[in-house]
């Protein structure tokens, strides 16, 4: 069983200028990724996928691969996810390298941890899945979501406006920390959300969507109870 992790890093964040390589208590938060995926001792190949000679820099020092840089194509600020993992695996195949399974580890995640990755490939490797996707569920039910319509405040979904929260079943989100795939499966689907997804479930304590200064000092006070 070949493995590649793939640390998706680029290097034009707006929000939070350098992001992907800020110090977040006490090293570069790309440093989180990169040591997870090494500590598992999954994988064949550890690599960050970058356009910033800088990230690189980081990214090696902290044991990770840059066997190439990232195309203009999806360097942009339009470029997804899917198009990263797509050019990634196609370089690696024109080098003759195939990979049975892929991790996709997001480079501002430090509450992915080696034991988490490791049951997670467990679990997918052993389901017939294209794809696993960890997710959290809503700590609030979408259900009785409210909207503002022309100044008044009204149910999103009045159907639900007797029912209780307990009763309603429970929706979920991507946390946006990692993804598991079959690299045939993905050359074909293209997508992540398309395909036969396995849930992987996480602790809504593990969950911190880092988009802003207020996220990022969040994170951190979590990151220091868990630890």
């Amino acid at each position: 069983m070949s493995r590649i992790a793939i640390i998706t890093a680029r290097g034009g964040s707006k929000r939070i200028p350098k992001k992907n390589i800020r110090e977040f208590l006490g090293k570069p938060i790309l440093a989180y990724s990169i040591e997870a995926a090494l500590g598992s001792g999954l994988f064949d190949e550890v690599m960050v996928s970058t356009d910033s000679t800088e990230i690189a820099e980081i990214a090696e020092k902290f044991g990770a691969k840059i066997p190439f840089y990232r195309s203009d194509a999806t360097s942009n600020d339009y470029a997804t996810t899917n198009d990263v993992l797509l050019e990634v695996l196609d370089k690696y195949e024109r080098r003759g390298l195939h990979f049975d399974t892929a991790v996709c580890i997001y480079p501002t995640a430090p509450f992915v941890t080696a034991a988490k990755i490791r049951k997670a490939v467990a679990e997918f490797e052993a389901s017939d899945a294209d794809t696993l996707i960890p997710v959290v569920q809503f700590s609030y039910p979408p259900q009785r979501a409210l909207i503002i319509d022309q100044g008044s405040l009204r149910f999103m979904y009045p159907e639900y406006l007797d029912s209780r929260s307990q009763d309603l079943m429970p929706h979920y989100h991507d946390v946006g920390q990692f993804y598991v795939i079959r690299p045939e499966a993905f050359k074909v689907n293209k997508k992540l959300m398309i395909g036969n997804i396995l849930p992987f479930i996480v602790d809504e304590r593990e969950v911190q969507d880092i988009d802003n200064e207020s996220d990022w000092a969040i994170a951190e006070m979590k990151y220091k109870l868990m630890n």
